[in-house]
């Protein structure tokens, strides 16, 4: 059974940065697109990118620039550097296994449980 974990979210100042981890176990991963999202208190669970088993990535426009998913499949560990943070991408972050659809969007069949993070002075 696919198991995600998450790891390294906390309390950053606006302007800093965080790496996010997401060690998959039970699966073979580097047959899968992989992916993370953010949910925001009140607000709807958002894909924040995603990345494909060829290594081709997609962020989403608010975070264009600033974040970037990777993935070493030989370690089975899913990252995202998150620079330059703002107060509105407080979120619990999840990572997510799943597969790719048409049109360029993403699909998760699994989740993570989790990892908050917190951008304030």
């Amino acid at each position: 059974q696919t198991l995600l974990v998450e790891s390294g979210g906390g309390l950053v100042q606006p302007g800093g940065s965080l790496r996010l981890s997401c060690h998959a176990s039970g699966t073979i991963f580097s047959i899968y697109a992989m992916g993370w999202y953010r949910q925001a208190p009140g607000k709807q669970r958002e894909l924040v990118a995603w990345i494909a088993r060829s290594g081709a990535t997609v962020h989403a426009n608010s975070v264009q620039g600033r974040f970037t998913i990777s993935r070493v499949n030989a370690e089975n560990i899913l990252y995202l550097q998150m620079n330059s943070l703002k107060p509105e991408d407080t979120a619990v972050y999840y990572c997510s296994q799943g597969v790719p659809l048409r049109g360029g969007t993403y699909s998760p069949n699994y989740w993570g449980q989790g990892t908050q993070v917190t951008v304030s002075s």
